[in-house]
């Protein structure tokens, strides 16, 4: 039977106070940052807000809506709040498979269950493993390689105190970068799908197009 002193005791029960602070730290972190794309010219690609588990990213090529991300469930949509409809984002856009927070020891699992989530089944070949480290902006990150079909690879560099990629790299050599990141409180509300809000399924409306009167059949082959 072990017996430990109160010294001993206190020291412990510190220890695990602190180990359990900076877990908590760590599931909360909350932060916003500028999304730039750079390969031909440095261009905005967008606005990142990060709380937790959440993501919400809003880009200038769809001014009217943002994107709502989470790897864990996992779930991605895009969200417009004038029109109160939600949908699925699928690959509408990849910064919504690879700008998610992620397990800086293995974040391949959260990428893939993105890229499973976008593509609706299985990548044809998907290989992802840790390829060093670097600093970037004086925040050390650890890179990984991701290979995938289809030319869906990238290269991630992930901040291992934020557990979100800092930068990623596509396969056609398109860089975009999380910019003048900024640690501060995220209202909660930004990561909230609109009260009232409907979800709009685009390939439904297909298929009753499809299958109503005012198809337009194909012309006779002659």
């Amino acid at each position: 039977m072990m017996v430990f002193g109160r010294r001993t005791i206190v020291t412990r029960l510190a220890a695990a106070a602190s180990i359990a602070l900076a877990a908590a730290s760590a599931a909360a972190q909350q932060f916003s940052a500028d999304l730039v794309r750079t390969g031909g010219g440095a261009t905005a690609a967008g606005h990142l807000r990060v709380s937790g588990e959440k993501a919400r990213i809003e880009a200038p090529a769809v001014p009217d809506g943002f994107f709502l991300v989470d790897a864990t469930k996992p779930t991605a949509y895009f969200v417009r709040p004038q029109a109160r409809v939600f949908m699925d984002s699928r690959q509408s856009s990849p910064l919504t498979r690879t700008f998610v927070t992620v397990d800086p020891d293995d974040p391949c699992r959260q990428w893939l269950m993105m890229a499973q989530l976008a593509a609706e089944k299985q990548p044809e070949t998907w290989r992802c493993g840790r390829d060093g480290e670097e600093m970037i902006g004086g925040r050390n990150t650890e890179v990984y390689r991701v290979e995938a079909g289809s030319g869906l690879g990238f290269v991630g560099w992930v901040d291992r105190e934020r557990r979100f990629p800092l930068r990623i790299k596509t396969a056609d050599g398109v860089m975009i970068s999380a910019d003048h990141v900024r640690d501060e409180p995220q209202p909660a509300q930004s990561f909230e799908i609109p009260a009232g809000a409907r979800k709009f399924d685009p390939q439904a409306l297909i298929r009753r197009i499809q299958q109503s009167d005012v198809r337009v059949a194909p012309p006779a082959a002659e």
